[in-house]
């Protein structure tokens, strides 16, 4: 057996022990706001419920491992102390995991992640509209764990409002697991879908995504495409140059004069199989 005492390796190693071991883990989605009123979305993994009477989560924003800063989420709930708990089923985990790019303070992660701000009825935060449960949040306290890398600060949030969809619902009104779909958190790129087991997301990138806002209105309108497909594809800090394109084509003649829907249709086969530079390359074809 290997064992390890803590402070005999690094930060960022047992930092990735303890994701891998404690797994899977929920995932809050949370959309918090800072005192300007700017937006911030993203998720985290260090995150679960306490309390049924007062109804309680806790999630922690850890401080960044290198450079140790701290995320825009503890920031804004220290400015605004209102925070939406988004859960995060399978049909929104690629534009969840694209959220979660370090994109600056002025950035709209909605917009980024192509996901629909819905205006809360007690809170300021908005709620993820395409999220099957969402909970309005008063942060009742922040306590920190630490001043360096790593240390998490726990975010004690009181539910003021529940607001679940209809369609995950049973004739009881009790929530159906199989129709919820949750995703959870594993180490490394893996993830757990409840109803189906492990499956990988590449991590987002270090540097930015373009994002959904940036996609070509053909594409971020498809009737083919899904909202997963659109987080993969905009997980790319460049779209592919002219030159690869036309290689493509030049290589893959029976691509030739696809109309949309069609290059559409081919491109989600290359997302399926985790292509998606080619996907972009048969997008892109003229």
């Amino acid at each position: 057996m290997l064992s390890i005492n803590p402070k005999d390796i690094s930060t960022a190693k047992m930092h990735g022990y303890l994701l891998s071991a404690i797994a899977p883990r929920p995932i809050a989605f949370a959309s918090t706001i800072d005192k300007e009123g700017i937006p911030n979305l993203s998720p985290f993994s260090f995150f679960n419920v306490f309390s049924a009477n007062p109804p309680i989560m806790i999630f922690s924003p850890a401080r960044r491992v290198r450079g140790n800063t701290t995320k825009h989420t503890l920031e804004n709930v220290r400015e605004v102390p209102e925070v939406v708990i988004n859960v995060v089923n399978h049909a929104i985990v690629q534009q969840m995991s694209l959220s979660s790019t370090e994109y600056p303070k002025e950035v709209n992660e909605f917009d980024k992640a192509g996901l629909t701000m819905l205006k809360s009825d007690l809170i300021r935060p908005f709620r993820v509209a395409e999220s099957p449960v969402q909970f309005e949040c008063k942060v009742t306290e922040v306590i920190e764990l630490g001043d360096e890398g790593g240390a998490g600060n726990l975010i004690i949030c009181e539910v003021l409002k529940m607001h679940i969809r209809r369609d995950v619902l049973d004739e009881n009104d009790t929530i159906d697991q199989n129709k919820l779909d949750l995703v959870a958190r594993a180490g490394g790129s893996y993830y757990s879908r409840a109803n189906a087991g492990f499956f990988e997301i590449p991590k987002p990138l270090s540097t930015l995504g373009i994002g959904i806002d940036q996609l070509p209105k053909e594409v971020k309108n498809s009737t083919v495409l899904s909202g997963n497909d659109l987080g993969m594809l905009a997980n790319v800090e460049a779209l592919p140059h002219q030159q690869d394109v036309d290689n493509f084509a030049a290589n893959n003649p029976d691509f030739k004069g696809l109309n949309t829907q069609e290059k559409h249709t081919f491109a989600k086969e290359f997302l399926e199989n985790n292509d998606v530079y080619g996907a972009w390359k048969v997008l892109l074809l003229k």
